[in-house]
């Protein structure tokens, strides 16, 4: 952290440390931290409250077998460019293979300014080829053309679509968001063509920081009776999971059926080799998606579920930025302090995530086959207008991705004010043009990304990112007090919160997922965070960016080029 506040004035530094001190002290305190007091003699001790959730201090613990596991992935995956580059040198004296290498080369080209890929996506495959004549054509033939893993995708279409059979369509509902909120009735019918199913009777909260979101997390897992529904990019064993794990054996015990999964990538150095057995020994079910080992050939192993979906009793469910591992409560310090938000809903809404839930959960299973019906609760909610839809997205929908569509309507549909926080901000250019238009039209576009980031690279290619909006009207802030993890979009009557990252990867390369959501009084309280956000960010200025160091100017616009592929 001390390398990233380099840059900051005495004063911002004084007022980045108070506000770290704060948070620490709030978090603290309402998570119970502190020693427990003794009590006095003969006095009872009090039942543990719902916010004493933590035993010990958070920490970061890594693996070393995960390390092992990754390097001999990484070492098979060397082993074939080498194989490449050392078979292609081989021929490249010869003049008839050199313009047969051409000639392909100069087809892929062809084929991918044709193709369905975004623009950007495009020009760091050409860029690829031209640098590396000899391999790059070879290296896009195995991993960059569409189709190259066809055969999986399809597999996970299958499951995916045997899911949405369970997405049943009701036509009262969407009469009612057509009376009540015309103009969004669009958006809604555009999911409904992915059988992403709109609902009605929705109570959603949002967290304005992690910790708020696990500790109600918390106490819904101690009145769970059913089931409880687990999924995560990252597990981290610390302090956190402690506590969850702890639960989750008491209700273990109590019958109720439990089913958790995570991706082999995320987890792959914070929990021991042994974590999926462990938990099964206890008699909680495990998956997990997409073990990095699997397809090493065709780097299907790029292809992460980034989900974050907790349900209840399909009752209640769960999603946002936030994983699994004590930095995301700010139990340690990793970034500054972090800030990460998400949503509960308690309602119709929950079973749209219960239904995200078991399709993946089929996907890492292979075989297994669930019976959706079993998880549906007959409870009836109260009825009100809140009207959410959830939705996910993946590599096996390109190039039909609708959550980067679903960004940009909202954009587009904005009246007053678009308000975004994203950690990263990799945007094409049909992105960065839907954010411009908004802002010249009138409207109060403003993003808000970190001051201190997790990866370097990636923040010089969303500070660059800045140049073209900042010069068009967006308004840009860092988040001075340390490092924004939170994922959303709101406009003044609707917006999308959950997992979804202003880049690439997320819009075409992970499994992705989140609640979209039509509710002016959420949308009302997510503003209202936003603006206190505000009060604790750096703005950034058009002329301020242009000042920014030559070595970032030099480096940004090569970076660029292949942050598609980042």
């Amino acid at each position: 952290m001390k390398d990233n506040l380099k840059n900051y004035t005495e004063y911002e530094k004084s007022q980045v440390k108070k506000y770290e001190e704060s948070v620490h002290k709030e978090t603290n305190e309402r998570l119970s931290l502190k020693p427990e007091a003794k009590p006095l003699k003969g006095e009872k001790k009090p039942p543990a409250r719902p916010t004493d959730i933590y035993k010990g201090k958070g920490r970061i613990k890594t693996f070393m077998s995960g390390f092992v596991e990754a390097a001999i992935v990484a070492g098979l995956v060397i082993l074939q460019f080498v194989f490449i580059y050392v078979l292609s040198y081989r021929f490249m004296h010869s003049a008839y293979v050199y313009a047969a290498i051409e000639i392909i080369s100069f087809l892929i080209i062809v084929s991918l300014v044709n193709g369905s890929k975004s623009p950007s996506y495009k020009m760091a495959w050409i860029a690829i080829i031209a640098l590396l004549p000899l391999t790059g054509h070879i290296i896009y033939i195995l991993w960059g053309r569409h189709g190259v893993n066809k055969s999986l995708d399809d597999r996970v279409l299958y499951f995916i679509r045997r899911g949405n059979n369970y997405n049943k369509k009701d036509d009262k509902v969407l009469e009612a968001v057509e009376h009540r909120f015309p103009a969004k009735s669009r958006m809604v019918k555009y999911l409904q063509n992915f059988d992403m199913t709109v609902s009605a009777n929705n109570k959603v909260t949002y967290y304005d920081m992690a910790d708020k979101a696990f500790e109600a997390f918390f106490e819904d897992v101690r009145n769970a009776k059913k089931y409880i529904l687990i999924n995560f990019f990252i597990v981290g064993e610390g302090a956190l999971w402690d506590k969850l794990h702890e639960l989750l054996l008491e209700k273990v015990k109590e019958g109720v059926k439990i089913k958790f999964l995570y991706d082999d990538f995320g987890s792959l150095w914070r929990v021991p080799k042994n974590f999926k057995q462990m938990l099964e020994a206890e008699g909680i079910e495990v998956a997990v998606f997409n073990p990095i080992n699997r397809y090493i050939s065709r780097l299907y192993m790029n292809y992460r579920s980034h989900q974050k979906i907790l349900v209840i009793d399909g009752e209640i469910g769960y999603t946002g930025g936030f994983n699994l591992a004590d930095e995301y409560v700010n139990l340690v310090n990793r970034f500054g302090t972090w800030k990460d938000t998400g949503i509960r809903i308690e309602g119709e809404g929950a079973w749209g995530l219960t239904v995200a839930f078991l399709q993946m959960w089929e996907v890492s299973k292979d075989k297994e086959c669930i019976d959706y019906n079993a998880f549906k609760t007959p409870r009836k909610f109260e009825k009100n207008d809140t009207f959410c839809q959830i939705i996910t997205d993946g590599p096996a929908n390109n190039p039909r991705n609708p959550i980067e569509s679903m960004y940009s309507q909202i954009i587009n549909s904005a009246k007053k004010y678009v308000y975004i926080t994203t950690p990263y901000l990799l945007i094409d250019d049909d992105m960065m043009k839907a954010l411009v238009v908004a802002a010249e039209g009138g409207i109060d576009v403003r993003i808000v990304t970190p001051r201190i980031p997790d990866k370097k690279a990636v923040k010089l290619l969303t500070e660059y990112n800045y140049g073209p909006l900042l010069r068009l009207g967006v308004k840009i802030y860092e988040y001075n007090p340390g490092f924004i993890h939170a994922k959303c979009i709101i406009t003044e009557s609707c917006g999308i919160v959950g997992t979804i990252n202003m880049d690439y990867r997320s819009f075409y390369l992970h499994y992705e997922c989140g609640a979209f959501i039509i509710d002016p009084k959420v949308m009302l309280t997510i503003k209202e965070d936003i603006l206190t956000t505000l009060g604790k960010c750096k703005q950034i200025t058009y002329e301020e960016w242009q000042k920014r160091p030559l070595k970032n100017k030099l480096i940004q616009p090569i970076l660029m080029l292949f942050s598609p592929l980042m």
